[in-house]
């Protein structure tokens, strides 16, 4: 390729020696450019850094053999199998490698060529050799894939650590002698100041590290700007939000007397936070900036009731709200619940899914993605609502918002968002946070069931006479071999309404069907014309069933406990008590300590910790998060590394004159003049 004419944006299918074929293969992966390849890094490293004298390696050692091929050829075993043998000699003597049915190796490797081998030295017989060992030719000189801090790739079919090495390595070098151009866009004075590597130096380390410690002083560098990036963009929308005048500016005290009316209309008595965070939103819409606040509180802890006093706000000023759901199911619940409230008080409430479509009130209107139809418009919105906001992207809560001018912005979750991660990914937010539970509401009793005690506990399920939710991870049974023992729900389904329960009433419910179908289970489930409910996470939100007092999870051991304890927030939401049993067939230590903090501990945040410690994030949420989740370097444990990167990206965003690198261009391009 010629000097110049790569660069970071440049599609990796135009590399030498990757192709369209390649290229696809790829992107499976997620890398479409040499930016993507680029940050492509090691999920560990493997240490052949200690080169051995091929006469004296010892049993039980990792270790590195060079030396020239004295012999290469292949030998038939009995049972019809291929090994290939290969004898190398160095001046201390020789050492010896073998592989199994690897019959390429007589024709990539040829008696004469300066061999390095690298792998774990075992005893066979009275020998000792090298088992199916690392290896490569190295007649140049140079050494990638042994005899050194070798480093392991997430791959793919196709797709090897190997390739993937001798593809970045390219890279890297091209960098070296000036082929495609890394500036490094935080200056001298920053790196010094959090004791950082320059850039150029940090790709190399993170993948051809000369030691661990340099690896993870690079590693840190680039999840330094992960973070950075991430916050930036925050508080740059955050700035941008503040700039903004609202155009609908809520007269609070005026109407406080009506508001309180409500209040004590409702059947029960706000908690003590709930009183806090309506006061917080209050402020908000009264104030001379558009609110844009985060409430976060645990299943239950009575989030849309906070709404709806924001939504009578909304109407007692002339202003229309509209809430919007991640599904229908959870649509369909606030839609109930909402009309229940606000219906007394002759605020028309409708509803937009893909099913239903009422609009005969639209003083509130609720829905999930049909809400953002051109075809749906409003002539004075002033509150949008967003239930599970991390299930939207920010161009769909955009599209939303720019129905009204400038309206107030409020966005709910019961995912419980630890204070590390609330800080990186929300700096654009004020959060609130719903800290206490209703008085009313009894903890859930949660076990976790060993397998000896599984029938055990089919018998004292059916004893209970109650309603029951048995939630299984996948729909269809797996092929794989990690999954292949992991429970599906139409298989389970089947078992348990023929062997188990032949007695009792079960119903099916996952994601794959139909709307109607899936409404007609639940409406069954409702009414009590179902016993037990057999189903994938789909009723991990937004399904309100308070005669169901039973959760069973098959496969515990695969959710966050995040997750678990939004799905034993399905029961326990009447007066009776409740229960939450945990079956797992992974009887380590690790699995069943973490599942046991769900046996003493009701509280999602402290849980939220305690998995972000055992999982990591990516593992706790389950899934991508539409850029808000996707860190792939970074870990939010790093308590000084992300304090540091907040602290900075406040300065950058306030004072940007003052990082005139940054001002331009931040990670090659991924923040564009967005500081101009």
């Amino acid at each position: 390729m010629e000097k110049g004419k790569l660069s970071i944006e440049t599609q990796v299918s135009h590399l030498p020696f990757v192709g369209p074929a390649f290229g696809s293969r790829l992107e499976k992966l997620g890398i479409r450019t040499v930016r993507d390849l680029l940050f492509h890094l090691p999920f560990r490293y493997d240490d052949y850094s200690l080169v051995s004298e091929a006469a004296r390696i010892q049993e039980g050692e990792t270790v590195t053999v060079q030396g020239k091929v004295l012999e290469i050829k292949n030998e038939y075993t009995r049972g019809g199998f291929v090994l290939q043998r290969a004898i190398v000699e160095d001046f201390s003597g020789t050492a010896e490698a073998l592989w199994f049915n690897q019959r390429f190796l007589t024709r990539t490797i040829h008696r004469g060529d300066l061999l390095s081998l690298s792998g774990k030295v075992e005893r066979n017989g009275r020998k000792l050799l090298l088992k199916s060992p690392d290896y490569e030719v190295i007649n140049n000189g140079l050494a990638r894939h042994t005899g050194r801090i070798v480093p392991v790739y997430p791959e793919t079919y196709g797709l090897s650590s190997k390739w993937l090495r001798n593809r970045i390595y390219f890279l890297l070098s091209e960098i070296k002698n000036g082929g495609l151009a890394i500036s490094d866009h935080l200056d001298e004075s920053i790196r010094e100041k959090y004791h950082l590597l320059d850039l150029r130096t940090a790709f190399y380390q993170v993948h051809f590290p000369d030691s661990l410690k340099e690896a993870q002083e690079a590693r840190q560098r680039l999840a330094f700007d992960e973070l950075l990036l991430s916050q930036l963009e925050a508080n740059i929308r955050r700035k941008e939000l503040q700039s903004q005048k609202v155009g609908n500016k809520f007269k609070i005290v005026e109407i406080r007397d009506k508001l309180k009316k409500l209040v004590d209309s409702l059947p029960f008595t706000l908690t003590t936070a709930q009183k806090r965070v309506i006061g917080e939103i209050y402020r908000d819409l009264s104030g001379e900036t558009p609110m844009n606040r985060l409430l976060q509180g645990d299943v239950g802890s009575g989030k849309t009731v906070v709404a709806a006093l924001a939504m009578l706000a909304a109407y007692l000023n002339g202003y229309q709200t509209v809430l919007m759901a991640p599904t229908e199911i959870l649509a369909e619940q606030h839609f109930t619940t909402l009309r229940n409230l606000l219906s007394p008080l002759k605020i028309g409430v409708s509803i937009a899914t893909g099913n239903h479509k009422d609009y005969s009130g639209l003083d509130v209107v609720v829905g999930t993605q049909a809400l953002l139809s051109d075809k749906l418009n409003f002539k004075k919105l002033g509150l949008v609502v967003i239930d599970e906001q991390h299930r939207f992207g920010v161009s769909q809560r955009n599209k939303l918002a720019e129905k009204g001018i400038n309206p107030h912005l409020l966005t709910m979750t019961a995912t419980p968002i630890p204070r590390t991660i609330a800080l990186t990914l929300y700096g654009d937010l004020d959060i609130s946070v719903l800290d206490e539970m209703p008085k009313e509401r009894l903890p859930v009793k949660t076990w976790v069931i060993p397998s000896q005690k599984r029938n055990a506990a089919y018998g004292w399920i059916r004893n209970q006479r109650t309603q029951t939710f048995i939630i299984c991870p996948l729909i269809e049974e797996s092929e794989t071999e990690t999954l292949a023992d992991v429970k599906s729900v139409k298989a389970e389904y089947e078992k348990l309404s023929k062997t188990v329960f032949p007695d009792l009433r079960l119903g099916l419910l996952h994601g794959r069907m139909k709307p109607k179908e899936k409404d007609k289970v639940l409406a069954d489930f409702r009414n009590k014309k179902l016993d037990i409910l057999v189903a994938t996470p789909v009723v991990e939100v937004g399904i309100d069933i308070p005669e169901a007092t039973i959760m069973l999870i098959e496969a515990a051991d695969r959710f966050g406990l995040a997750q678990l304890h939004q799905l034993r927030g399905r029961v326990g939401r009447g007066t009776k008590q409740s229960y939450c049993l945990l079956f797992t067939q992974n009887d380590g230590t690790p699995a069943l300590s973490r599942l046991k903090f769900l046996e003493k501990l009701n509280s999602g945040l402290k849980l939220a910790e305690i998995d972000l410690k055992f999982r990591g994030p990516g593992q706790r949420f389950g899934t991508a998060q539409h850029g808000r989740w996707d860190l792939k370097i970074a870990t939010f444990e790093d308590l000084q590394l992300v304090s540091e990167t907040n602290n900075l990206s406040k300065e950058i965003t306030s004072h940007p004159d003052l990082f005139p690198t940054l001002r331009k261009t931040f990670l090659e391009g991924k923040i564009k003049t967005v500081l101009n």
